[in-house]
């Protein structure tokens, strides 16, 4: 959370709903909510709006385009006219209000040192900044600048200024064809008076650091899947798949599925539900890119539960890809940078073995994005064991938390696929509208702008249930 304020706040604005997180379900809910009528306040703590889908290069079982899916989604959320977007700033503080049930809240809006009303997007600061640091978007396989357009298709396409890095030589401003560059913005606080909150604020992997025996970030040619659908994606860092030690095209490429799921020595018990389906969705597109190579998957289970996973299970297979039943337990480097997995067997043979291949990718686990649970500062936001937002009733109100009017969405309850996170955040969606209607109808007073009267209200089985 961002703390040095240095900006007094505005007069509260009104809006009907807030959504905390601007990933694939809280451009969803807010979709949802904007074509409703509702007025939404959808805040995101990153410069731009997607999420992880937008980074990832084909969906599963469908293969479909992952940029494509999240593409519409991020042009119809910055232009919709009932949602007001804030990049680049967290929620700090959030209250229920327990005579009406609505809720007050302060956010912050983080300095990018760019007036974002000037910056065309047209990337010459970032040409001229002499300073390369590892790119987040590219998981550490390609650079950035210390002033920088987080992506292409970033939404909204507008440069970020990275103080800390910058050496302040003046090349930015120098070049700055709008003259944007501003070395003096300071964090502005926000309130904000809203009807019923959606939480959307989605996962971050696993720190495979933390499984030792597996040697990422030792050795070069263990890699995450993260980064794998990078290499794998049509704007791929480089022209093909290439191992890190040499960049050579590699040939014999090993899956050790699991990595930091269901795993009592990390301590992250859950299965993440989406691994396995990853991982075949990126050998098959590994061997769409290199199709004389040899691509085995070690893994414990696997769960191919969703509509059309068990034929993409059946397809992979086919393809030529090896299934391995067990869980790799250790990896040696070679001297030519070649890795040696220890794993057992299961289901073959069974007893220990050992292969070599040339590349080694870690299908990475989910963990739940913490520290929502601190902004509520009057009210206690439940979580599970594994730190997961805490459902009522997960059957019959899939996405009520402990506290009346605060929502879920996504994957901020639990790992879940691009489907399920979409079905949730309608569901949320319907939900609040239910509340802030109901709460309308007790108190007489409307939190943002009421729906017009000729505008019935979508799903009035749902909504009906949600007010109840």
């Amino acid at each position: 959370m961002v703390e040095a304020v240095t900006v007094a706040p505005k007069t509260a604005e009104h809006y009907d709903v807030l959504v905390v997180g601007a990933g694939i379900a809280g451009m969803e809910a807010s979709l949802t909510l904007g074509d409703m009528g509702m007025k939404v306040l959808l805040v995101e703590k990153s410069p731009t709006i997607g999420g992880r889908l937008l980074l990832l290069s084909k969906v599963f079982p469908t293969l479909d385009c992952a940029s494509c899916i999240s593409g519409t989604k991020t042009s119809g959320t910055s232009h919709h006219p009932n949602v007001t977007m804030m990049t680049y700033s967290e929620v700090s503080e959030i209250r229920r209000n327990d005579k009406d049930g609505s809720f007050s809240l302060r956010y912050v809006e983080k300095p990018r040192y760019i007036d974002t009303a000037l910056c065309t997007g047209c990337g010459e600061c970032e040409k001229a900044c002499p300073i390369i640091l590892p790119k987040e978007t590219e998981y550490g396989l390609r650079g950035r600048k210390a002033i920088y357009i987080p992506f292409d298709t970033a939404v909204p396409k507008k440069a970020v200024l990275d103080l800390d890095n910058c050496i302040f030589c003046g090349a930015c401003e120098r070049v700055c064809p709008a003259d944007s560059i501003d070395f003096l913005q300071a964090p502005r606080e926000h309130e904000a008076e809203v009807g019923a909150v959606i939480l959307a604020t989605g996962f971050e992997p696993f720190p495979i650091e933390k499984k030792e025996s597996y040697h990422y970030g030792q050795f070069p040619n263990v890699v995450t899947s993260l980064q794998m659908d990078r290499l794998t994606g049509p704007t791929r860092p480089f022209n093909s798949i290439l191992r890190p030690s040499d960049g050579k095209e590699p040939s014999n490429i090993a899956y050790a599925l699991c990595a930091g799921s269901r795993d009592k020595t990390v301590g992250n018990l859950r299965c993440s539900q989406v691994c396995c389906m990853y991982s075949m969705k990126q050998a098959q597109l590994i061997l769409g890119t290199l199709p004389a190579a040899d691509v085995t998957l070690y893994y414990m289970d696997i769960r191919a539960y969703g509509k059309g996973f068990e034929e993409f299970y059946q397809q992979t297979k086919a393809m030529g890809v090896k299934f391995v039943r067990g869980r790799v337990a250790q990896v040696e480097e070679e001297k030519n940078g070649d890795l040696t997995v220890y794993h057992e067997d299961t289901e073959g043979p069974g007893g220990k073995g050992k292969s070599t291949h040339d590349l080694l990718v870690l299908s990475v686990g989910l963990l739940p994005m913490r520290g929502i649970e601190k902004v509520f500062k009057n009210a206690t936001l439940e979580l599970d064991e594994m730190g997961w937002v805490k459902l009522r009733d997960e059957t019959r109100s899939p996405s009520e938390t402990s506290i009346d009017g605060v929502f879920s969405a996504g994957t901020a309850s639990g790992p879940k696929d691009v489907p399920d996170s979409i079905a949730e955040a309608a569901s949320a969606a319907a939900q609040a509208v239910g509340y802030v209607l109901s709460w309308r109808e007790k108190t007489g007073a409307a939190v943002g702008i009421p729906l017009p009267k000729s505008m019935p209200v979508p799903m009035p089985q749902a909504v009906e249930v949600a007010a109840k």
